[in-house]
């Protein structure tokens, strides 16, 4: 490292030290500095830990209340990063065991999942990017992981996602090095049992993506059915949570939207917005109905596309479109 390099990275230390003293002080002016640059990444934790955006937004603001409270307990023995990250792991523990509901069996039993704004992701060029990665944001794999027990769910997150050492890890949920061990080599087996097996990615963004994704719009606005049912790969899985059931394979699915009158009169003319959550290409469904005059948020399809074709539709409500940052009219 150069002295010039050297001497920024001091004197950046210095500052922050300076804002941590005035936060511990009481200056919440120095607290929101500190705390607001890691709100973005401290979400995308809490929306793996819960399954949900909603939820996401709420924990993040429960973090950064306790931290408040419990700003005098930063001793700088870790960084002041990896302190709100205790505290928010701790805060999404605290809100899974308050929840009424059992651990689900199956990824198509979530009726919580929700979809992430890529708009509200980490850029590329930002510094906690690398929390984001594909692979470890699609909603294939937070429906996985939320098959998994709260404290095996985050000893997968904190070892394997954000790389944190196993002693660190042990210390933030309390157990020793070997339980934590024993609970990721469980998590791993879980996830190979239910993720979906991925010998290749489309690139994000591609040219074969977008004209693809271009075409299911033309398909769904002309109501072809029987056009998008062929864009299926063959053991395609469709589900619309918060809605129970997955179908499984081209032909259930086709069946299913036939059975719900897609492409006819009486279901109405349909346009669609183009856009994007969990780092996959995203379709927003618009419905105007005879007799009306607008068209009305329907449904949100997030899609995952391998070689060409459509592996997986999760469809979600209207109710979803404001946080991914559309309009619910026409």
């Amino acid at each position: 490292m150069s002295s010039g390099a050297e001497r920024r990275l001091t004197s950046m230390r210095t500052t922050q030290q300076e804002a941590i003293a005035a936060a511990q002080a009481g200056d919440e002016a120095a607290f929101s500095a500190l705390v607001e640059p890691h709100r973005r990444e401290l979400q995308v934790h809490c929306y793996r830990m819960l399954g949900s955006f909603e939820e996401s937004e709420d924990q993040v603001q429960e973090t950064f209340l306790r931290a408040w409270r419990r700003r005098e307990t930063f001793q700088g023995r870790s960084t002041f990063r990896a302190w709100l990250y205790r505290i928010a792991t701790n805060t999404c523990l605290d809100a899974l065991a308050a929840r009424p509901r059992a651990t689900p069996r199956d990824p198509a039993d979530i009726p919580w999942l929700e979809p992430f704004p890529d708009r509200l992701l980490p850029a590329d060029d930002e510094p906690d990017a690398i929390v984001v990665a594909r692979e470890t944001i699609e909603l294939a794999f937070l429906a996985a992981i939320q098959l998994l027990a709260p404290r095996q769910r985050a000893a997968l997150i904190l070892r394997d996602v954000l790389g944190w050492p196993a002693k660190d890890t042990a210390a933030l949920l309390e157990l020793s090095v070997p339980s934590v061990n024993s609970a990721l080599q469980r998590a791993r087996a879980a996830l190979r049992e239910h993720l979906p097996e991925r010998d290749d990615w489309d690139a994000q963004g591609s040219e074969d993506e977008r004209a693809l994704v271009q075409r299911y719009v033309e398909l769904s606005e002309s109501g072809d059915t029987a056009g998008l049912a062929a864009m299926l790969r063959e053991d395609a899985r469709f589900s619309m949570p918060p809605e129970p059931g997955l179908w499984v394979g081209r032909d259930a699915i086709f069946a299913a939207w036939d059975e719900g009158g897609f492409g006819t009169e009486e279901f109405g003319d349909i346009r669609c917005l183009v856009t994007a959550a969990n780092r996959q290409p995203a379709v927003a469904n618009y419905v105007r109905k005879p007799g009306d005059d607008v068209h009305r948020g329907f449904a949100l399809d997030v899609l995952r596309i391998e070689r060409g074709e459509i592996a997986d539709i999760v469809t979600f409500p209207p109710s979803l479109y404001a946080a991914i940052g559309l309009p619910l009219t026409l």
